[in-house]
C-alpha cells in the first residue's frame, strides 16, 4: 500500500505549496513543482520515481493538454498558424546555435555539441498551459499561437533528431522519408478523424445506460488519439490536445470538460507535477555548477528571445512576443527522452547527463514566474 502513502502525500503537499505560491504572487504551479523537490529524494525522500509515478504523470499530462485543447479556439489557432510557425523555427534557430556553442566551449565532441543544441530545441508547453489557465490567457492570442508553436516545434525537433541520429550514430537504421510519412500520416489521420468520427462516436456512446458515459467518451478520444501520436513517433500530449480540439466542435464540449476536471486537478495533474521534482538529485552537481547555471541561462534566453523575435516578426508587439517567447521556455518532458534517447546512443555523455535533467528541470521552474511577471507587465501597460 506504499502507492496510496504517496498518493496522500503528493496531494496534500501540492495543494499546500500551490497556496502558498498564490499568496505569495506566483502562479500555484510552480510552488506544486517545488513540492516536487521537497518531497522527492533531493531534499527529504518520502516519495521515489517509480512505474506507478510514472504512469500516473503520463495520464496527469495528457489530461492535462486534453482539457487545453477542449479550451482552446479553433479558430483563433487557423488565424495564427503563421505566426505559431514562425516562433516555433525561431525558437529552435538559436537555441540550436546556443546550445551548440556553449558545448564546445566547454569541450565536448562535435557530434555530443550537436546533440546538446538539439537537445534545447526542445519544447514543452505542459506547464505554460497550466500557468495561462491559472491567468485566464489560455484562450488569448498569445496563448493560442503559444499552443499552436508548440506541436510545430515537437514535429520539427522529432525530425531533427532521427537526421541526426542517422547520420551520427553508427548503424544507426532511422528512415528519414518514413518517418516525415508517418508525421504526415497523423495529421491526416487526426484531423478526417476529429472531423468525421469523433462526433459520431461520441453521439453514438452518449445514450448508453451506465454511469458518466459522456465523460468515458472524451476519455477514450484522449487516450487514442494520444497513442495513435505516439506510434507514429509524436509525443503522445500533442495527440491528447488534438483529442481536445476534436471533442470541443461537438456538443458535447462543456459537458466533458466539467467532468474530466475534478478528476484530472484532483488526482493525476499533481502526481505529473511532483514528478517533475522527483528527478532531480544533487550528486555531483558541485563539479558541474558553472556548467548547470550556464546551460540553464543559455536555454531560457534564447527560447525567449527566438520564439518572441518568430512573433514579433509576424505582427505581435514588442510585450506580446516576450511573452510568446517566455511562453516557450520550458522544457519539460519532451528534452527529457531526448537526454535518454542521447544517453543510450552515446551522444549525451553519461557524466553530462544528471546536469541536463537539472538545466531541463529549472528551465521549466523558470518558466511560470516568468509568464505571470511578462503577462503583469503587459497587463499594467
Amino acid at each position: 500500500m506504499e502507492f496510496i502513502l504517496y498518493l496522500a502525500i503528493i496531494i496534500v503537499s501540492t495543494k499546500l505549496a500551490g497556496a502558498l505560491s498564490v499568496k505569495l504572487g506566483q502562479p500555484a504551479v510552480l510552488g506544486k513543482l517545488i513540492a516536487g523537490i521537497i518531497i522527492g529524494p533531493a531534499v527529504l525522500g518520502w516519495v521515489k520515481p517509480d512505474d506507478f509515478i510514472g504512469h500516473f504523470s503520463e495520464i496527469g499530462v495528457l489530461l492535462l493538454m486534453f482539457i487545453a485543447g477542449l479550451e482552446t479556439d479553433l479558430d483563433q489557432l487557423r488565424k495564427n498558424w503563421k505566426p505559431s510557425f514562425a516562433v516555433a523555427i525561431g525558437g529552435i534557430i538559436l537555441p540550436f546555435v546556443g546550445g551548440y556553442g556553449i558545448a564546445a566551449a566547454f569541450g565536448l565532441s562535435n557530434n555530443e555539441a550537436l546533440f546538446l543544441g538539439l537537445l534545447l530545441c526542445a519544447t514543452s508547453v505542459s506547464i505554460s498551459v497550466q500557468t495561462l489557465k491559472e491567468m485566464n490567457k489560455l484562450q488569448s492570442r498569445e496563448g493560442t499561437t503559444i499552443l499552436g508553436a508548440a506541436v510545430v516545434d515537437d514535429v520539427l525537433v522529432v525530425i531533427l533528431l532521427a537526421v541526426m541520429m542517422s547520420f551520427l550514430v553508427p548503424a544507426s537504421d532511422v528512415s528519414i522519408g518514413l518517418l516525415i510519412g508517418k508525421k504526415l500520416l497523423f495529421f491526416v489521420a487526426i484531423g478526417l478523424a476529429g472531423w468525421l468520427l469523433v462526433p459520431r462516436f461520441m453521439k453514438w456512446f452518449a445514450p448508453f445506460k451506465v454511469t458518466e458515459t459522456i465523460m468515458s467518451a472524451g476519455l477514450i478520444v484522449c487516450f487514442a488519439f494520444s497513442y495513435f501520436a505516439e506510434e507514429m513517433g509524436i509525443a503522445g500530449i500533442i495527440g491528447a490536445f488534438a483529442a481536445g480540439i476534436a471533442v470541443s466542435q461537438t456538443a458535447f464540449k462543456h459537458e466533458v470538460e466539467s467532468r474530466v476536471e475534478p478528476i484530472a486537478y484532483t488526482l493525476f495533474v499533481p502526481v505529473f507535477f511532483v514528478s517533475i521534482g522527483l528527478h532531480i538529485t544533487f550528486d555531483g552537481v558541485g563539479e558541474q555548477l558553472l556548467f548547470i547555471v550556464l546551460v540553464t541561462l543559455i536555454a531560457a534566453v534564447t527560447k525567449l528571445l527566438g520564439g518572441g523575435l518568430g512573433a514579433r516578426l509576424t505582427g505581435f508587439n514588442n510585450r506580446s512576443s516576450i511573452a510568446i517567447g517566455a511562453g516557450m521556455v520550458s522544457r519539460g518532458e519532451v528534452a527529457l527522452i531526448i537526454a535518454a534517447s542521447g544517453l543510450e546512443s552515446g551522444l549525451l555523455p553519461e557524466k553530462y547527463f544528471t546536469s541536463v535533467v537539472l538545466i531541463v528541470i529549472l528551465t521549466t521552474l523558470i518558466t511560470p514566474p516568468l509568464l505571470k511577471q511578462v503577462f503583469k507587465e503587459r497587463q499594467t501597460a
